[in-house]
């Protein structure tokens, strides 16, 4: 199986280092974005990414905007997306539901947290996409 990539879309430096010290470890192949209009770039880019994880809390274009604007989008509607973010409260949950979010992993985490958030929505090895 070819390694599977995975998008990491966040505005702090230190998140960003985190997640892809976790990811490169358990073998994915990491991209980054440090901003929404960069992550919508990268996912547009062949080859696409396998799967986003989004902050939501971001300047300039929030996570939820970039999730509606990828779920809109016939090329990319059905690429997963996991939302990683501090926003805890349920009606946060469930707006990210609403938008097409995937999954949703509140800060802080664990690596076990994400990986398992991962696997799920991954297939634990399989595609999701066709």
């Amino acid at each position: 199986m070819s390694q599977q990539t995975i998008l990491v879309v966040d505005d702090n430096p230190d998140s960003i280092t985190i997640l892809q010290s976790i990811l490169e470890t358990r073998g994915y192949r990491v991209v980054v974005a440090d901003s929404g209009p960069a992550a919508l770039q990268k996912v547009q880019a062949e080859p696409c990414p396998d799967l986003v994880l989004l902050d939501v809390m971001m300047p300039e274009m929030n996570g939820l905007e970039v999730l509606q604007a990828i779920k809109e989008t016939h090329a990319t509607a059905r690429l997963p997306v996991i939302l990683v973010t501090a926003k805890t409260h349920d009606e946060d949950v469930l707006s990210g539901y609403q938008y097409g979010a995937d999954y949703y992993i509140t800060k802080p985490f664990t690596a076990k947290q994400l990986l398992y958030g991962i696997d799920l929505v991954l297939g634990k090895g399989g595609l999701r996409r066709e």
